[in-house]
């Protein structure tokens, strides 16, 4: 990561304007990107991004028992120059990163209340720490938690638990002891993360995704085969169900057997999440697999507030509608929205016509219609030059198979297979196109419906809003790219629902780093600032004097002046020493 900057003169004074980039490959060129935009990096910057570090940290900058204080003068010492010697490297900025977001959440303090020491090591806070910490900056497995990341890593340093405490059975062990406190844990996220970004509840997206196992998890009650969005059918899964506010902050998440359907969540969801933060005027947004006329009955019923995606097969009640041309209106480019009343006024529906989606959706239905003819012009000439008579039922079967693989445009053809008029004993496959899909096709084509009981709302305030369900599925996506919640290795019930419970935890981090970069003027990319955070070390420093006795420093290396503008927009400050244990000062 580099910076850059540019100078800007206006009104006879001169501007000098910051921003970090970093080199990336984009095919055999290396091109430089732009990470955040810094500004000016003068005196008034410096003081709100100070502010900033102060709203999210609050008076704990540092920890007075980790970072040792200036020293006092001392008398001159000789060193030896020539055994000056750079021991114990491990890993710091990624670490350190985390444990202040793990602080600015309030969870060393609640896991502390909650998850007492007792007569035990290693306080099981910790523990807990642990496991999350690792999940944000490499997840990986407990074995690797234990065997290798966490000796590379100054956790050590930070925590004051050495390696040799943490071994795989104790993470273990952390897992099923923060499970118990998992509804616990969301209500207080849901308090902090309201006090640091503002954050209202009127508005909650819902959204459900499965996640796979490796193995045959017997041992697991939840572990079903089911409709894998991972596109592992072969394996057993769990389907998680988020809620998350319309700014992408989780709010809490139920775990559900992995052959269960989207729409049967819908009401234990909701149910929950009254139970836990009650029940007020709140609009439930979700996607088109959670809608049913049951779920929406009861929805009504309660008087909760909804608004929906609809199956597409709804498009053909809307017919004359899609065709008049009058009422449509643009709310962006490329997109326009054409709200219709329901017959019994208890509801409304919002036509939406997105350009884009229009030329996304002809160039695949182009597209399976031209595998569908290759694939049948490739069947007719096997046909046509087989020896022997074909079967008709094993030609039907094929032709099955070609549909059911491209099936979005399966229903364009009519197809049948009939006997050859020159060989009467011999099969041929003839087809067509049929004129009124294709028709459909292009009249629906980019075309979805929104639902809707909130009547006092305008047709682009309702698109806006549901549009925000992308945060779920960024939630969804995150968790299982940077996050690895897949593959899940353990078996057991309480233990799976721990380790998603961990991943929740990450994701909270994640997102309160984002909000801060957001805040900070930087973006939105918490994984570029873990990543170039990551690459600053602690060292001991051994100074041998000319007594035989030596002296060891605990460091933490300077970092580029790349990265040092980035900590110094976040408003944080590395530590330039760490305490070294009394065991290890006296060896």
């Amino acid at each position: 990561m580099y910076l850059r900057h540019s100078t800007v003169h206006k009104n006879g004074k001169t501007h000098t304007y910051w921003r970090l980039v970093r080199s990336v490959r984009v095919g055999g060129r290396i091109r430089q990107e732009t990470v955040a935009q810094l500004g000016e990096l003068d005196a008034e910057g410096r003081t709100r991004a100070s502010a900033l570090a102060a709203h999210f940290l609050g008076k704990r900058t540092y920890q007075r028992d980790l970072f040792e204080d200036p020293p006092a003068p001392v008398a001159p010492l000789p060193v030896r120059l020539d055994r000056v010697r750079v021991e114990r490297s491990r890993s710091f900025g990624d670490v350190w990163l985390a444990w202040k977001l793990w602080q600015t959440l309030g969870l060393d303090r609640f896991c502390a209340a909650v998850l007492p020491r007792g007569r035990d090591e290693v306080a099981w806070a910790d523990i807990a720490a642990i496991l999350v910490l690792a999940r944000f900056c490499a997840p990986s497995s407990e074995l690797h938690i234990a065997e290798d990341w966490y000796r590379r890593t100054a956790l050590e340093d930070i925590l004051g638990v050495p390696p040799h405490r943490v071994h795989h059975t104790r993470l273990y062990a952390g897992l099923d002891r923060l499970l118990p406190h998992k509804a616990a844990l969301e209500s207080h996220l849901k308090a902090r993360c309201g006090e640091l970004f503002e954050l209202e509840y009127d508005l909650l997206l819902y959204d459900v995704t499965s996640t796979y196992f490796e193995g045959e998890a017997k041992a697991n009650r939840l572990a079903r085969h089911g409709y894998s969005r991972d596109k592992r059918p072969d394996c057993k899964q769990v389907c998680i169900g988020l809620v998350v506010t319309r700014e992408g902050f989780p709010l809490g998440y139920e775990v559900f057997a992995g052959n269960r359907t989207d729409v049967t969540t819908v009401e234990h969801i909701v149910e929950t999440m009254e139970a836990r933060y009650g029940k007020a005027e709140r609009v439930w947004v979700m996607d088109r697999g959670m809608v049913s006329e049951e779920n929406l009955e009861w929805l009504r019923e309660g008087d909760r507030k909804y608004l929906v995606g609809t199956p597409r097969s709804e498009l053909r009640q809307w017919e004359r509608e899609l065709v008049e041309k009058e009422g449509w209106r643009e709310v962006r480019a490329g997109l326009e929205v054409k709200i219709c009343d329901a017959p019994d006024g208890k509801e409304v529906f919002v036509l939406c016509r997105s350009a884009a989606r229009q030329e996304k959706e002809r160039a695949m239905h182009e597209r399976f219609s031209a595998r569908i003819v290759a694939g049948l012009e490739s069947l007719s000439r096997r046909l046509a030059t087989a020896r022997q008579a074909a079967n008709r039922t094993q030609v039907e079967r094929q032709i099955g198979r070609l549909l059911e693989r491209n099936r979005r445009a399966a229903k364009r053809f009519r197809i049948r297979v009939e006997a050859d008029g020159t060989r009467p004993s011999r099969l041929r496959v003839a087809w067509s196109e049929e004129a009124r899909w294709t028709e459909w096709a292009r009249l629906t084509e980019g075309t979805y419906i929104l639902r809707s009981n909130v009547a006092d709302w305008s047709p682009e305030e309702l698109w806006k809003t549901y549009i925000q369900l992308h945060h779920a599925e960024a939630a969804f996506r995150i968790q299982k790219s940077d996050l690895k919640v897949r593959p899940i290795w353990h078996h057991r019930s309480e233990r799976v629902e721990a380790h998603i419970l961990v991943c929740f935890l990450a994701y909270t981090l994640w997102k309160t780093l984002e909000g801060w970069q957001q805040r900070a003027g930087l973006g939105a990319s918490p994984r570029t600032v873990v990543e170039e955070l990551g690459r600053i070390p602690s060292v001991d420093v051994v100074l041998p004097l000319a007594d035989r006795h030596e002296i060891r420093l605990r460091c933490v290396a300077q970092p580029e002046p790349a990265t040092a503008a980035l900590l110094d927009r976040l408003g944080l400050a590395l530590p330039r020493r760490l305490k070294v244990p009394a065991l290890v000062a006296k060896m």
